[in-house]
């Protein structure tokens, strides 16, 4: 008798398959791909996904083990989902199962149930939309979570942990009739918001003419604008008719800290219906987004690398801004580049992609040369800003404070003087990146790698910024017991101490992976900046890419040569990108 064979993808590092029985009175033939099933492992139990129902095994000579129990109704993972995973296990040489689980949110890898719930907002109600501001002036947090409601129409429930919003002032703005919960509908139907952002010049209308002519339709497009043309404008209101063709859009950014500020121009157009996914948010936002945007009453989805996985009920445009980043490229594990799978993703699917830079990769460049990819130009900066003017210190023969010359500290002097901010730029986090024994010329090194530790002076720690082994300061050397410890070189941290004893009367701002690491921290830090008052800000490429500073006049990129002779053979390519 022909039995009915169960193949599933299991979360291992072997670059396999396995076959499984049915559960215990459960019909193969009723079983589709993309379903979670429990199984046994070994002597544990793990979640696999069903790839495919078949009628035999090249272990059937083996007793086969039965699964032991369906977790899903219907898949969680759709076919054209599991054919882009299959395609990426291959195309970067990882294990099937491993890749195929990347793409599944942490509760849903350990089995948790996908339950899909309703979906609930707040909005104002008439009474709360004919409130005067006054009327909240002795309640600051539910004036805060009125005036958002008031500028953006409704807030998810699912939103309410990135808008930074009290749901005890929700509650009490319902509670007084002043706002009110409603059940959002889970399809794509709704029409968006009008355009209520600026009028595109004619090299943006271009743009945005001859992507929207290509709804439908694979294409990929470059679009490469220079720093300040309005490129995110053009996403837009190309997202704006995908969402009027009652589809969905993916938008993947470079950075964790570019999301909250991108989060919030796009639901300043869109409204509640944009979720974000990325590694800062808590296993159950992460699943609330994906299954938002799985069952469609999400619209929008802003995020990292690993959102190019995210399942969609109706996809229709993919953007892909900073596309040049090395940000995209996962770097452990399942190794892959993001840009790379976003493209073969659309291409899948038959949808336009757009790849957004200033400053293209050389392959997206070559793509575009070659036909591959329609090269879109923005030349000219949006509004009425220009072009920025470059100034180089030569530091031969000059005395230095903490790594600044006279020079810069004088220029810096002036700006802030004028009322106007100063961002310095310095890609390495800690206060030095070595720490050395004067008398012996010890040098703390990590145990488990054969990078140098990191001194972070605040925290009395030494980081390896590779692998994250930490360990106390020492006080003395381990070799000779000398207390000539010195901290050799120039980091975010030290810089951040000196520039704040030598302008005492301005405040320092310093972001980095260090002063952002608390949820919410980001969006405080930026909000100082966003104050207008004359500031410092100090920071790492977190801070390079994406921001809109108004009253920042002066740039300062210290140790540039760093990059242009770096052992990396693409160091003088984006040393490039940086500075342009």
């Amino acid at each position: 008798m022909t039995r009915t064979i169960l193949e599933i993808a299991l979360p291992t590092p072997l670059h396999r398959t396995f076959d499984y029985l049915p559960p215990a009175g459960v019909r193969a033939a009723d079983l589709p791909a993309g379903v979670r099933l429990q199984v046994p492992f070994g002597h544990r139990q793990v979640t696999g996904l069903l790839l495919r129902v078949k009628d035999s095994s090249d272990i059937e000579g083996r007793e086969l083990k039965a699964a032991l129990e369906v977790l899903d109704e219907s898949p969680v993972v759709p076919a054209e989902l599991l054919a882009l995973t299959d395609w990426a296990a291959g195309y970067y040489f990882h294990p099937r199962g491993d890749a195929l689980f990347h793409a599944l949110p942490p509760k849903l890898r350990k089995g948790a149930p996908l339950a899909l719930k309703q979906h609930q907002a707040w909005q104002l109600s008439d009474l709360g939309l004919g409130l005067a501001s006054d009327g909240l002036k002795r309640s600051p947090r539910q004036l805060e979570a009125w005036q958002w409601l008031l500028a953006n129409g409704r807030l998810a429930k699912s939103d309410l942990a990135a808008s930074g919003l009290s749901r005890t002032a929700l509650k009490a703005l319902v509670d007084k009739g002043w706002a009110t919960l409603v059940t959002l509908d889970t399809d794509t139907t709704a029409a968006p918001p009008a355009a209520t952002g600026p009028t595109p010049n004619t090299g943006q209308q271009q743009a945005i003419d001859a992507i929207n002519q290509s709804l439908g339709n694979f294409q990929p497009f470059l679009l490469d604008g220079i720093t300040g043309s309005g490129k995110t404008e053009v996403y837009l209101r190309c997202i704006e008719q995908t969402l009027a063709r009652r589809e969905q859009a993916l938008v993947l950014v470079p950075e964790i800290g570019l999301t909250p500020q991108t989060l919030a121009r796009f639901r300043q157009r869109f409204g509640s219906r944009v979720a974000s996914i990325h590694s800062g948010l808590s296993d159950g936002e992460r699943l609330a987004a994906w299954a938002g945007a799985r069952d469609g009453s999400v619209q929008v989805i802003i995020g990292t690398r690993s959102a190019v996985f995210t399942p969609f009920k109706q996809l229709g445009l993919v953007v892909i801004d900073e596309e040049h980043d090395s940000s995209f490229k996962q770097q452990e594990g399942f190794r892959y580049s993001a840009r790379d799978v976003a493209v073969k993703r659309a291409q899948g699917l038959g949808i336009p992609v757009v790849l957004g830079s200033a400053t293209p990769s050389i392959e997206t460049r070559h793509n575009a040369e070659q036909g591959r990819y329609t090269p879109l130009h923005l030349p000219e900066r949006a509004g009425e800003a220009t072009t920025p003017g470059y100034r180089l210190i030569d530091l031969r023969g000059q005395a230095l404070s903490e790594g600044f010359s006279d020079e810069l500290l004088q220029a810096t002097g002036a700006t802030l003087t004028a009322g106007n901010q100063v961002l310095i730029f310095l890609n390495r986090r800690g206060f030095a990146p070595a720490l050395i024994c004067h008398q012996c010329g010890w040098v703390a090194e990590c145990a488990h790698c054969d990078a140098r530790m990191v001194v972070h002076l605040r925290k009395r720690q030494l980081r390896c910024h590779h692998c994250d082994t930490e360990r106390p300061l020492p006080s003395q050397c381990p070799h000779c017991a000398s207390r000539q410890l010195l901290g050799v070189g120039q980091g975010t941290e030290r810089s951040e101490a000196f520039l704040a004893q030598h302008f005492p009367a301005y405040p320092v701002v310093r972001i980095d992976r260090d002063t952002t690491q608390r949820k919410g921290a980001m969006d405080k830090l930026l909000a100082r900046v966003h104050a207008g008052k004359p500031t410092l800000l100090v920071g790492t490429q977190m801070l390079a890419k994406g921001h809109h500073f108004p009253r920042l006049s002066l740039a300062v990129i210290t140790n540039m040569d760093a990059g242009f002779l770096s052992a990396d053979f693409r160091g003088p390519e984006q040393a490039a990108q940086l500075l342009l």
